[in-house]
């Protein structure tokens, strides 16, 4: 069984409530998930929506971009940019994000969650 298949698809919310190139926050439990619609690039992006830097709950209202053609979200107090792939830190490696996959069906966007 691969990752994939151990997956919950959790039903975040239909495709319009994403603006295009920007982020929303999604509540999944009590996780607050960061989502993404990279339209520049017609991908879409989940990550957890705290910043590991200094703990506050805001990465869905950070400026999306690249860096290197790696997809990324910068921080949007303190400029921290992370990978929208890996979670990785691009600025440093003191911290990282916790990442989710993604799909788009019918109009509907589901975040996979780790069961």
């Amino acid at each position: 069984m691969t990752a994939m298949e151990t997956m919950a698809w959790f039903p975040a919310c239909s495709v319009d409530d994403v603006p295009a190139n920007g982020g929303v926050c999604v509540k999944c439990g009590e996780e607050q998930i960061a989502l993404y619609h990279f339209t520049r690039r017609n991908e879409w992006y989940a990550t957890q929506n705290e910043c590991p830097h200094r703990r506050q709950m805001v990465l869905s209202r950070g400026m999306i971009g690249s860096q290197n053609d790696e997809p990324k979200v910068a921080c949007p107090f303190h400029k921290k940019t992370f990978s929208l792939v890996t979670g990785e830190c691009l600025n440093d490696s003191e911290c990282a994000l916790k990442t989710y996959p993604v799909r788009v069906e019918a109009g509907r966007v589901f975040i996979g969650i780790g069961v």
